[in-house]
């Protein structure tokens, strides 16, 4: 297995002068636009995603095998959401995140869109990016898409963003931001862009450093332009996800050092992947504080889903201790490790443990900021904006995590209040086991100071500075509460084999699934009124958008970028250049 510092790919993360004159160019635009006066009661919304980061890879679940020590500093200041469900995988995750609807009911329900396959999210679905843009915001994403790109009008500034610095497909190499599509002879391509203009400005420079100094960049320019519009800024990293197969572990050289003491070296470069990561929370944070525009902010922490573990794109990340991982039906791929902040919540310093689904954040960020979506949305998400401010906890909260119904391998997995139900897998149940661990013999050297790392951290300043009486915070007791507890199995214990039968679980007693209830409760009216509800959203289900590959995306037709070949390929420009380079060659020859 390759693995990669910044010894190999020389260059550093120095900030780009291009980017700078593009985002204030793009900034005076809004502001041509009228979008300039920042109402009452409109605050910044920051929301900080993680790509495949394991529910007990942030150290304020308790691990102490790594520490992430601006991420526990965000989540202890504010209220920990221990509860927040996503989907599965990075597509219908982010489906869900910016429509506020289930996958099931946008097409998206069905794996991730694959860089050659031409679909996307669908052009009458609405995003949270749109609806904060009709409401005088500024949108911003930096960093992963993954919700089409095989035509133009599938990606980010036609969505609803005003300015986009990432790359369009499923993730790229950390240092050249290239894209290699696996068993497929396919050009290996790469994949970034500034708004809808390649750039390779950032090649040699680690990508997660890249959107970081962005971001800063951003809010900076923000600040000084345009201080009365509020800013939606959607940072979508790469890390920790792996990179492409052939070097997928990759950090740079001083993060991989902090961490010689860990043995195995994936988990090593996994480590000082997620401590990047952690360091741009930091740097986010910092960057509001310094423009005076934190305490006019909402800022949210989560991952789009669970670790994988094992498997495909493995980087030892670790759900410990819920069962399964990535694109499975169990807690350990659908529950997020997420916290949020903001100076408007009534009890900061808390383990909130209602249910939430990821597609509650469209209507509860938008409540926050006094907008109210269409109801012809038809959202599936829920305001949870009073009961998150005021720390309610009460409400019964209904999540279909996943109806697929495709033949090869149908599955689902559905949540109301307590009950779980679920009927089938994927992969053949191979990663269907408890796949985390905690390495106690593996300890950071920090963390014998814990609590004293956590309250030096800038960020843990920053925050605590705007609290006023809320500022004492027993860091201790607010870490035990966010780890999660299961009983251990006993004779009493019935396995769950949901490839045979239906499974149902209480997750309230039971979050880590080792207790089927199913032939208890098979004949009662509990189950029964779960599985009618089941066969009525999946009666209404949108049919998967999913298409077969399309061998013209081939990266070698368009110099060697990832790009909306559909759209290249009408307008002829793509076939016309290798054309055009086939009657050079054969001029030269002859």
């Amino acid at each position: 297995m390759g693995m990669s510092t910044d010894l190999k790919h020389r260059g550093n993360s120095h900030r780009n002068v291009s980017i700078i004159l593009l985002l204030a160019a793009g900034l005076a635009v809004a502001l041509t636009n009228g979008q300039d006066a920042r109402s009452p009661g409109k605050p910044h919304v920051i929301i900080i995603m993680a790509d495949d980061l394991g529910f007990d890879d942030v150290s304020f679940r308790g691990s102490n095998n790594f520490l992430t020590p601006n991420i526990d500093a965000l989540a202890y200041s504010g209220v920990i959401l221990n509860n927040l469900y996503t989907a599965s995988m990075c597509t219908p995750s982010r489906s869900a995140l910016l429509t506020g609807k289930y996958p099931i009911n946008t097409g998206m329900q069905h794996y991730v869109i694959v860089n050659d396959q031409p679909w996307g999210l669908p052009q009458k679905e609405k995003t949270m990016a749109e609806i904060f843009r009709e409401n005088g915001y500024y949108t911003s994403l930096l960093g992963k898409w993954h919700l089409g790109m095989s035509q133009r009008n599938f990606t980010p500034t036609q969505r609803g963003f005003d300015h986009h610095l990432g790359y369009l497909g499923a993730y790229v190499d950390y240092y050249d931001q290239t894209y290699q599509q696996n068993g497929k002879n396919y050009t290996r391509g790469h994949d970034f862009r500034l708004n809808l203009n390649v750039t390779h400005d950032q090649v040699g420079h680690y990508v997660t450093d890249v959107l970081s100094d962005a971001a800063v960049q951003l809010i900076e320019q923000h600040s000084s332009r345009n201080s009365s519009q509020p800013l939606f800024l959607l940072l979508s990293h790469l890390a920790p996800h792996a990179a492409n197969d052939d070097d997928p572990m990759q950090a740079p050289a001083e993060e991989l050092a902090k961490f010689e003491y860990i043995r195995n070296e994936t988990h090593r470069y996994y480590a000082a992947m997620v401590s990047r990561l952690d360091r741009s929370v930091g740097q986010v944070i910092d960057a509001l504080a310094r423009q005076q525009m934190l305490q006019d902010s909402i800022v949210l922490f989560l991952s789009d889903n669970g670790g994988p573990t094992v498997g495909e794109h493995s980087t030892t990340a670790s759900n410990y201790p819920l069962r399964g991982q990535k694109n499975s039906p169990w807690e350990g791929g659908l529950r997020s490790s997420a916290a949020i902040w903001s100076t408007e919540f009534e009890r900061l310093g808390t383990v909130w443990k209602q249910q939430t689904y990821i597609g509650d954040l469209l209507p509860t960020l938008a409540a926050a900021a006094g907008i109210t979506p269409d109801p012809d949305l038809h959202l599936d998400g829920m305001n949870l904006w009073p009961a998150l401010k005021y720390g309610y906890e009460s409400l019964e909260r209904e999540i279909v995590h996943t109806i697929d119904t495709n033949p090869a391998s149908p599955y689902l997995s559905y949540t109301r209040g307590k009950w779980k139900v679920v009927n089938g897998t994927t992969n053949a149940a191979l990663f269907d086991g408890w796949l985390g661990e905690r390495l106690t013999q593996e300890v950071d050297p920090r963390s014998a100071n814990y609590e004293e790392l956590i309250r030096n951290t800038s960020v843990w300043q920053h925050l605590q500075l705007l609290m006023g009486s809320q500022s004492e915070r027993n860091i201790s007791s607010l870490r035990q509460q966010a780890q999660i507890e299961c009983p251990e199995s006993s004779a009493a214990t019935k396995p769950c084999l949901p490839l045979l039968a239906p499974c149902l679980f209480d997750i309230d007693a039971d979050p880590c699934e080792r207790n089927n209830l199913y032939e208890e409760y098979r004949n009662s009216t509990i189950l029964l009124d779960l599985l009618q509800r089941i066969e009525q959203f999946a009666r209404q289900a949108h049919a998967p958008n999913n298409k077969p590959e399309d061998p013209q995306c081939d990266p070698r037709f368009y110099h060697n970028e990832w790009t909306w070949w559909q759209d290249e390929q009408a307008s002829g420009a793509g076939r016309l250049s290798s054309i055009l380079i086939v009657f050079v060659c054969f001029w030269w020859i002859f």
